[in-house]
């Protein structure tokens, strides 16, 4: 459960914490196994028994025929797994990469206009394909968004905090960082939730724990704003994951259809942090800061932020199909994974000023998080 909730960044954070946290990945992956099941029994159908005998076999041609398609239909299957799994990777670690990008390479200095922008691409575009009858979302009702408000709310500062870190910390030691976040969800499940977790889940808190100290003292470019932005993300995230559990059931009781998918969670929360954000904005006077920036006037800017705003949908379309080609384990595993090549190229693109030392405690981190997501595993397995 806790695990997913470190995927990916900003966007990451806007996807895959829906599902795995409240059991989506059973839910969203049944109509899809039912129709691979349907199609399988469709390619199954006897035909004829006048189908000549092969002698030297003893296998009939129709056994033949069966076994061929049989293994068509496996490695189909098998495909687009992989397919889904490396969209997935490659969109999760584009969208953390590029607001990096923007943020430090540009040097843009207004986190929330980013995110706002971001967001509305992201309501255009699921609007649209919902429109088109592409996805189906739930309609938007006054009661289902003040069901929502309160994990809204704890969403917007999820992601602006996410944005100030990533400013002034490198992406390897923001991925080691955010496993903060899986201690402070598995604290607060033991006591909101009475749940309770094996010795090996809590041995891999504790290698977490070891590693974001050790990165944090080695990091040659440590900055303490970026470091205290990211203990509020972390706690922000764990603190979302937590309240969303007890709000989507709430939520499913006053949506038309009882169910609360995927697509509607992101059109939903990506549509209350409009206004939400619009005000944030003036708080913090942006505003002054986007009338004299000359990045505004630059195409290439623009494009980049737009990028940034498709890729933050895309991790929401990628994990679903993801989800559905494979399940809820894999997804884990390959998600603790998948930080090891963003670290890596998140050091070698922004040319990151790093010692033995921390690269040690990079890698370490990045290990405890995969013995995390195994240990989470057999826990599951075992409950």
């Amino acid at each position: 459960m806790t695990e997913d909730i470190n995927k990916g960044s900003q966007s990451g954070e806007r996807s895959f914490k829906s599902h795995q946290l409240n059991g989506l990945p059973d839910q969203v992956s049944s109509p899809v196994r039912r129709e691979v099941a349907s199609r399988s029994a469709l390619g199954m159908n006897t035909p004829n028994n006048y189908d000549e005998i092969d002698v030297e076999s003893g296998k009939s041609e129709e056994g033949r025929e069966k076994t061929v398609r049989s293994s068509k239909r496996v490695l189909r299957i098998h495909n687009q797994a992989l397919l889904a799994g490396l969209a997935y990777c490659f969109s999760s670690c584009s969208m953390i990469l590029v607001n990096k990008y923007v943020l430090s390479s540009y040097n843009f200095n207004a986190g929330i206009s980013l995110m706002l922008y971001q967001n509305f691409v992201s309501v255009i575009i699921v609007v649209t394909l919902s429109f088109l009858g592409i996805i189906t979302t739930e309609p938007l009702t006054w009661r289902l968004m003040k069901v929502w408000l309160p994990v809204n709310v704890i969403f917007v500062g999820m992601l602006i905090t996410s944005m100030f870190s990533l400013k002034y910390i490198n992406v390897a030691m923001v991925t080691v960082l955010k496993n903060v976040t899986n201690v402070m969800t598995a604290v607060g499940e033991m006591y909101l939730f009475n749940k309770h977790h094996d010795n090996r889940v809590w041995a891999a808190l504790f290698l977490m724990i070891i590693s974001a100290i050790s990165g944090g003292i080695t990091d040659l470019s440590f900055h303490a704003i970026g470091y205290t932005w990211q203990f509020i993300n972390c706690f922000l995230t764990a603190s979302y994951s937590l309240t969303l559990r007890r709000v989507m059931d709430t939520a499913k009781q006053v949506t038309k259809s009882g169910d609360l998918n995927e697509f509607s969670m992101v059109l939903l929360n990506n549509t209350l942090s409009l206004p939400l954000g619009t005000l944030l904005v003036l708080v913090f006077n942006e505003v002054d800061y986007l009338s004299r920036t000359p990045l505004l006037r630059l195409p290439t800017f623009w494009l980049v932020i737009t990028l940034s705003g498709f890729l933050g949908l895309a991790i929401s379309f990628t994990s679903m199909w993801f989800l559905h080609q494979t399940g809820a384990t894999t997804y884990s595993l390959v998600g603790s994974l998948n930080k090891i090549p963003l670290s890596v190229a998140g050091i070698l693109l922004f040319h990151v000023p790093t010692s033995l030392e921390n690269s040690a405690s990079i890698f370490f981190g990045l290990l405890a998080g995969v013995f995390f997501a195994r240990a989470k595993m057999r826990d599951r397995t075992r409950s």
